[in-house]
Parts: C-alpha cells; sequence; structure tokens
C-alpha cells in the first residue's frame, strides 16, 4: 500500500522528532544538546540536505544527505547520511520516496554520484539500496578519533 505521502524539507520544527530517529536509527541515546547544534548549523549549510516524509501532517521519515566536491569523482557527489522511516511506516514505500526525492535533488544539482554507506550488520538495509540500483562498489573503514 502506497500512503499519501508528503516530501518537503525539514526545517528546525523538526529537530525534536528527527533526533528520536536518529537515536533509535543508531541504538543509542546521542547528546541532545550537540544534536540540536549540529542540525541547526547543517540547516543554514547549502552541502547539507535534509528531507522529511510527512503523512497526515505528521513527520514519519527522514533522509540526509552531504554533498562534496570530490577529486577522484571530478564532481559533485552527494552521500547519504542518514534514512530513517518509523517501523509503524515501514514497506509502504515511504523510504523509496525519500530516496527518489533526493535523486531528483541530485539530478537538478548535477551530482555525478549519489553514495551510501551501511552497517554490514543491516543486510535489509543493503537489499533495499541494491533494489533502488545502488551498487556495492566500495569498503568503508572507520577509526574513532579521541
Amino acid at each position: 500500500m502506497n500512503l499519501v505521502t508528503r516530501i518537503r524539507p525539514a526545517d528546525y520544527q523538526d529537530v525534536g522528532r528527527l533526533y528520536r530517529f536518529i537515536c533509535e536509527l543508531e541504538e543509542a541515546d546521542l547528546n541532545a544538546s550537540a544534536f540540536r547544534a549540529i542540525f541547526q548549523r547543517n540547516l543554514t549549510d547549502r552541502r547539507v540536505h535534509y528531507l522529511v516524509a510527512e503523512v497526515d501532517n505528521e513527520v514519519v521519515g527522514f533522509i540526509s544527505c552531504h554533498v562534496q566536491y570530490l577529486l577522484h569523482h571530478t564532481g559533485k557527489v552527494g552521500e547519504i547520511q542518514e534514512l530513517y522511516v518509523m517501523p509503524e511506516y515501514r514497506n509502504q514505500q515511504i523510504g523509496r520516496q525519500l530516496v527518489a526525492a533526493l535523486e531528483q535533488l541530485a539530478s537538478e544539482h548535477g551530482f555525478v554520484n549519489l553514495e551510501v554507506t551501511a552497517n554490514q550488520k543491516r543486510t535489509h538495509t543493503h537489499r533495499f539500496y541494491q533494489q533502488l540500483t545502488f551498487r556495492p562498489s566500495h569498503f568503508k573503514f572507520v577509526k574513532e578519533v579521541q
């Protein structure tokens, strides 16, 4: 079933809901004040795109994309940083609609690539992106710096 979904740019009024989404996604209680400060800063950064999905005026999903000009791609590359849909709204095409809206934005803004990294344990997420014609082409290595 496809719900009537409105996709729009996020605004600061969404911060509380998005904080809960990202905490659930990361399975952690993030620092709320740091989250709010970063969210507010990124709302003014033209290289960061935050989109939300609404059903009946309720925010039920979120996607974020950070843009970089990369030498090895000789162009503008968008990287999906987070994608979250509330559990009760999953399997209703909302994630696909968020990605489609981001792909439209990427096309309008002249991106050469749209990339995403997903945790190795999230095999359902890997399948989701592969169904949307993303292909697994890289490994990502992470080292915490403290």
